[in-house]
């Protein structure tokens, strides 16, 4: 049918387009929700002794990968408001955990190191939108490097090594910007695999997650390898 074929790429653009979206505006409200609640902890000195000046601590630094966990076993048997609200759970848990590097690293390196963070998230997740390379290959071996870096950050934890802390930083960058754009390339295949079906919005809430996740940690080690510590 004339037309027809030209339709349907028209309907599947907005709707990809739709579905990015949305993606992005779970991430995005996630971002400020953690911004703001680390922002309010770091500059209200009694919170921040209560929290980093005693055993609570620990509780801020493992609640986070806790999260993750939970999200990964639970997210099947959650509903799409239930996994967005978990989402927003997780970004306030996040933002009380990253509320120590305002106690740590000066507001100018903070914001420097956002900016960079944001300019090389913003490039990678827009190459892995538009490539045409299938970077499945190179995320099997991202995810293996992830797993490497989450080891040696919580061994440095205890051993507190600056040099092994430069390492991880310096490989987490990488890590990180590469994930960007593997996730971006899967998420915007997941439409094709679940545009029509219920789970599509919860599909955004975990794309959501794993785009934060990534910008955050990128965020993180830009900052520890540039920041300017009060």
């Amino acid at each position: 049918m004339p037309g027809y074929g030209a339709s349907r790429s028209v309907d599947t653009d907005a709707g990809l387009r739709a579905h990015m979206l949305g993606v992005f505006r779970n991430m995005g409200l996630g971002l400020v929700i953690t911004g703001l609640v680390a922002a309010f902890i770091g500059n209200t000195p009694v919170l921040a002794a209560a929290i980093f000046g005693t055993p609570l601590k620990w509780v801020a630094i493992f609640a986070p990968l806790a999260f993750v966990f939970f999200f990964s076993f639970r997210i099947d048997k959650m509903t799409t408001a239930t996994a967005r609200m978990a989402f927003w759970a997780f970004s306030a848990v996040m933002g009380v955990s990253l509320a120590s590097v305002f106690l740590v690293f000066t507001g100018g390196s903070i914001a420097q190191a956002f900016f960079s963070a944001a300019v090389m998230f913003l490039a990678m997740s827009l190459w892995g939108y538009t490539t045409k390379r299938d970077l499945t290959k190179m995320g099997s071996f991202l995810m293996m490097g992830l797993i490497g870096i989450i080891v040696a950050s919580l061994i440095n934890i205890f051993i507190g090594s600056s040099a092994m802390q430069m390492v991880v930083s310096i490989l987490g960058v990488v890590i990180f910007t590469g994930l960007t754009a593997w996730d971006t390339q899967r998420i915007k295949s997941d439409y094709f695999q679940f545009a029509g079906h219920e789970v599509a919005e919860k599909v955004q809430v975990m794309g959501a997650l794993s785009l934060y996740l990534n910008f955050v940690n990128l965020f993180q080690m830009l900052l520890s390898l540039t920041g300017d510590r009060e």
